[in-house]
Order: C-alpha cells, then structure tokens, then sequence
C-alpha cells in the first residue's frame, strides 16, 4: 500500500503542475508563473540518499536522464563597433554557465566590404569567441557573406562564401549531441538566376536543391534522437519579403517528427511565434548588434537563450548581457567593502548662502574617498531641477586609488530671484564602479543636496488665514527634517510641544522625534501619545494609559523634561509622569516633524495627518496638573526652535526662533489652510 500512495502522490503532483498554481497574496512578482512544461520526472531511490537522522519525509530525486544545456548568441553586427565589448560580456557570461556549446544565428563580423577588412573583422571576432570554454558554432548571416566594393578589389565571384568557408566552416552542417540533434541552414544563396543577394526579394530568399537535399538527409540522420534542433540566419516563417519558400522547408521538419525548435536572428528583436505543428520559432534580438531597446523588457535588448535539454521537453530563458554573476568573485570582503562605499557621503565643505535678493554665487568644495582594497572610477556632478543655477564646471571624473581621497571644487551661481513654488535645490550626484580583476561592479547612483543657508533671505508673508503642515503619506516620505547641526538643546531641562490631527494612527506613529537609542520624541503610537527622553542608559517615557486620541481631532501635546521626572499634557492635562535624572544622551541624527529617525538618519515610523505651532524650549515651561495651551507662540529666550507652519519658503519651514533652523520640507509635505 505504501508504494501505490507513493506512486499516486508523484502522478497527481505531475497532473497538478501542468496547471497555474495559485499565488499567495503576499508574493510580490513583476510576472505571473506560467509555467510552459510539466514538472520534471521524479524517483524515489533510497539507495541514492544517505543520512543519520529519523524523518518521515521522503524526498523525490531526480531522473539521471542525462540532461545538458546550450546556449545561443543573437547577431553581433549593425552596431557600433564596440557592439563586440558586449560580445565579450556575453562570453564572459557563458563561461560561468558552461553550457555544452554555445550556438549562433549569424551575423559574426560587420562584412558588406572587401576581403581584407573582412578578414581583419574574422580575426577580431574568434578572438572573442575563442575565449569560451565550450566549442562554438557559427551560422552565415548576409553581413558575413555579402561583398561589397570598397575600392581595392573586383566583385569574387562567390562574394564572401569561399572565404567564409575558409574560416568559419561548411555554410550548411549538422552534427549529433547526446542524443540530440542539430541543423546549421544558410538562408542567403541568392536569386540562382541573377546572382542577387538581398533579404527583401522573394526570389533571392529560395533554398536551392543541393540544400534541401542535405537537409533530407540530416533530418534522416537525427531521426531517432530525442529533439532536433534548426538554426539559421533569417526568420523566412515571417514571409514579407522571404515570399513562401519556408512552407516546403517547414513541412519537411514536420515530418520529421522530432524537430522541436527553430532559432533565427536578422531581426534585432525577440520574438516566439508559437508552435506551429508542435515546432517552435524563436528569433533572437542582438549580442552586440545594432540596439535601440525601444522596450528591453519585451525583448529590444542584447541578450542570449539558455536552453536546457531533457528526453521529454526543453526549457527556454531569456538572459541579458552582463546579468551574470561571479559567485567566486563576491568575497567577504569584497561585499562588506562595497556597502561600505556605497554609504559613504561627500564631504562638503560650507553651504551657498543666499543674498536678500536670492542670488547666489559661491564656490563650494566636496571631498570623496574610497575606503576600499580596490579602484574606483567615480563621476561627480552639479546640478538642478531649477534652471535658476548655473554650474560653469558641472562635472568631475576619475579614479580613486585604495585609500585615496580627492577633494573638487564646483562654481554655484542662482540668478536673483524670489523663492517660490519652482524652487528646486542644487545637488550633487554620485556615481562609482568598483573594479576587481573580473568585473566592474557598479554602486547605486545617489543624490545629495548641496547645504543651502537662506541667510538674509526675508521671511515669507504670514499668510491672511490660518495655516497647518499637511503629511498626507501618499508615497510615505512626507517630512520636515531639522538637521541636528543648526540647533541645540543643552543638557538640562526643556519642553517640546506641538498641535497635531491625525489622519490615522499606525502601531508605531512618530510625531515629532529624534529618537534611535538616544534623545526624545512623541509617539502616538495606536492613539495612545508618549513622550520619551534617554536619561543616562535608558529611556525614561511618560506614556498614557490607553488610547485615548482620535482621528480628525486636534489635540495639543507637551512633553517636559524638569530634571527629576518627564511629563506628557494633553490639551494642557497632565496625562502621564515618570521619575527620571541624569545626563541625556543625544545623537547627531536630524529632528523629524512627522516622523521618528532610523539609524541611516532617514525618515521612519511616519505620521499621516496635520501638525502646527512646533516648539521646543530650554526650560519646563509647564507643571502641575493643567495649564492652557496657546494656539500662537511668541519667540523668548528659552525658545530653541518655532514652526508656526504659516509658509513655506521654497524647500524650507520657516524658523522663527533666534537658532534660524528652517526645516527642510521631504515628500509631499506642504503648508495647507486650515479651520
């Protein structure tokens, strides 16, 4: 009994894999799993596994059917003539595959000139190709039998044929492979009346007799192998310009009975177009060709197929150039290095400060380094949104040196102008490759702002209605950030204070915080506030009983710190105390309105509503049980920070404190009318 469920279990997971599985909800995918192929055959061999533990799971293995893998190159030519570095990716790639062969669909060598340069584009190309550990195996394509004068010599009255015969090989061959066969076809003879040569005339896209008779015969040859496989140079099943020559062609493979796929090139695109009598037809787009990649992902890209080979059925995948990885070149400390350069920030030297009339003209120094064991080529450059900034030298580039540091310089020029809702900000952006022996590993671009001090630039109009600082968290980056830098809090007593309504309320909500092992910041964490301050190795956090706030409703919230005990009001009501001293441990990471902090200084655990009338004080301004909350804050000696949110002044929040800390506006972060 037990065998029959074993054999029933393995037949029913067959019959059930030829079917769409259904997708757990939680599985993120750009592409839906269709699967074109059952699942592989499986056995139950105990004699085949060994272990020392006691389980009641038996694990099918797989056939020893003597599976093999081959991959196919796309055209080389039409391109420019660095189209040959991608071919050498692509070899690069394939090596670290090591299928059985590489197959190819015509194409080699940019031909159409004489037989000089011809030969010269040969040399270059088996030079590339002679680099895979596995044998490769051409097939003629127009640019490497199409002569063309060039000056120097007559027309051969075969044009390239014999010479490609001479390097390449036989324009038709075929051969065996474990059971398997394939078919190599030349689909440029030419009209055999006129001679002519060309792709688009019916009449010169014919297989002549000779080669139907030898495809007769090598279909003969491979009758009683598992698939056969065609390759050729011009996807005639298209028709168009072919004409209907591929009809006869195509009929003789079906009746073969074993010719599984037909590969073909020329059209600088991918393409499958279905089984035609249980046939597939599959053009292949470029492998260093001519690309425009009008859309890469629907096959517009350099690319090669990866094929594998089982007695029932083959899998067919699709692999850009370049996408393979070196498993053995991604060492330790190669990979710990990289996120280590990937972190690292430019150091910049001063902020552009900005004249009454908002112009600005300064020159500003960045200083990079590389902390690796390894070279980096870098680019650095200056730019903006806002055609308002100039950038007289807007780019440097070069290579670090392990270790080395190099500092350079930017001129920054902004026309005079008002600071208004077109405002966008100077930055620089960072790109690296780091380079190991094999390959040229690329860091991710990133952007930095370039510091900007408003300086003499007036406030901005109060507005003739009340105003708020709107967080609608539509992409979830909605913040104001206050560098850490351009205020600060002593030890010692203090009070940070605000109005909020909130949208909704998340299990962890920051209000306003700088909270990462270190400092204070609210929470309104499931309606529930809290207000925290880490006194010397823990936090010390006055939190409410319960969830007691609601959504849509505006509430006042106080936090105070007096030295022997931490304080949370709400609406001027005492809520929540707890006893605490001692020195706070601060941080150097940036205030978030709207937020908590992370540990990488970024926005985290965001707030979705309205905020208003920020406050932060280097005294106790409240005690006791109550007091009354004021909807508008005049600036005083203890005042540290004061967002009244009445305006914004291009990316800032305006600071009405004497520390001048405008906050920077992230996301879709904005002051809104408010009742």
């Amino acid at each position: 009994m037990r065998v029959v469920f074993v054999l029933f279990f393995l037949l029913a997971g067959s019959e059930a894999a030829a079917a769409v599985q259904p997708e757990s909800e939680h599985v993120g995918h750009t592409r839906h799993h269709h699967p074109h192929n059952p699942k592989h055959e499986t056995t139950l061999d105990p004699t085949r596994i060994y272990t020392d533990r006691d389980s009641p799971v038996e694990m099918p293995l797989p056939n020893e059917d003597g599976a093999f893998s081959f991959v196919v190159f796309g055209d080389r030519t039409g391109g420019p003539d660095d189209g040959v570095s991608v071919l050498a990716d692509a070899v690069r790639d394939t090596n670290l595959l090591e299928p059985d062969m590489v197959m190819t669909v015509g194409d080699l060598v940019q031909g159409y000139n004489e037989s000089a340069a011809w030969k010269a584009q040969v040399r270059e190309y088996r030079a590339v190709m002679d680099n895979l550990l596995c044998p490769w195996f051409p097939v003629a394509g127009n640019h490497d039998v199409y002569w063309r004068y060039k000056g120097t010599e007559e027309k051969p009255a075969n044009e390239m044929e014999d010479l490609y015969e001479l390097h390449f090989g036989p324009l038709w061959y075929s051969f065996s492979h474990k059971n398997n066969y394939f078919i190599v076809l030349y689909t440029d003879e030419g009209n055999p009346e006129t001679g002519e040569r060309t792709f688009n005339k019916p009449d010169s896209q014919r297989m002549s007799p000779e080669q139907k008779a030898f495809l007769a015969e090598a279909l003969e040859r491979g009758k009683e192998a598992d698939h056969t496989f065609v390759f050729l140079h011009h996807p005639r099943w298209l028709k168009g310009g072919y004409g209907d020559d591929w009809d006869h062609v195509h009929q003789m493979l079906v009746e073969a009975g074993n010719v599984a796929a037909v590969f073909a090139g020329h059209i600088h695109y991918m393409r499958h177009d279905g089984k035609q009598d249980g046939i597939e037809y599959i053009s292949l787009a470029t492998t260093g060709g001519h690309q425009g990649g009008s859309v890469p992902e629907a096959g517009y890209l350099h690319h090669y197929h990866v094929v594998t080979v089982r007695r029932e059925q083959i899998a067919i995948a699709s692999i850009p150039v370049g996408e393979i990885m070196d498993v053995r070149d991604i060492t330790g400390d190669l990979a710990i290095q990289s996120r280590q350069l990937a972190g690292l920030e430019p150091k910049i030297d001063s902020e552009l400060r900005f004249e009454p009339d908002g112009s600005v003209s300064a020159y500003i120094e960045a200083v990079i380094a590389n902390p690796t064991d390894y070279r980096v080529d870098y680019m650095l450059q200056a730019r903006s949104w806002d055609s308002r900034w100039a950038f007289p030298s807007d780019h440097h580039h070069g290579r670090l040196a392990p270790g080395e540091e190099k500092t350079l310089g930017f001129r920054v020029l902004r026309e005079a102008g008002e600071i208004d809702a077109t405002f966008r900000v100077p930055e620089l952006v960072l790109e690296r490759e780091l380079l190991t022996k094999s390959f040229r590993y690329t860091i991710p671009s990133r952007e930095f702002v370039i510091p900007l001090d408003p300086g003499q630039l007036p406030r901005p109009v109060q507005a003739m209605h009340e105003s708020a600082l709107e967080l609608p968290q539509r992409s979830g980056d909605d913040v104001v950030v206050v560098p850490s830098d351009s205020f600060t809090l002593p030890q010692g007593s203090f009070t940070l204070e605000c109005w909020f309504r909130a949208d909704r309320f998340e299990s962890r909500t920051g209000l306003v915080a700088k909270t990462e092992s270190s400092d204070y910041g609210f929470f309104v964490s499931n309606g529930q506030p809290s207000f925290s301050v880490l006194l010397g190795d823990g936090y010390t956090t006055a939190q409410a009983p319960g969830a007691m706030l609601e959504t849509d409703r505006w509430y006042h919230i106080a936090g105070v710190y007096d030295g022997s005990e931490v304080r949370l009001y709400i609406d001027g009501r005492l809520v929540a105390r707890a006893e605490g001293s001692g020195k706070r441990r601060v941080n150097r990471f940036p205030l978030m309105i709207g937020a908590d902090v992370n540990g990488s200084g970024q926005p985290t655990s965001m707030f979705s509503g309205l905020i208003d009338e920020v406050r932060l004080s280097s005294s106790a301004r409240y005690s006791g049980e109550s007091f009354t909350p004021a909807r508008w804050n005049e600036a005083d000696g203890h005042t540290l920070l004061l967002y009244h949110m009445d305006g914004m002044l291009g990316p800032w929040i305006f600071d009405d404190s004497a520390s001048q800390a405008h906050g920077w506006v992230r996301g879709g972060a904005a002051t809104v009318p408010v009742r």
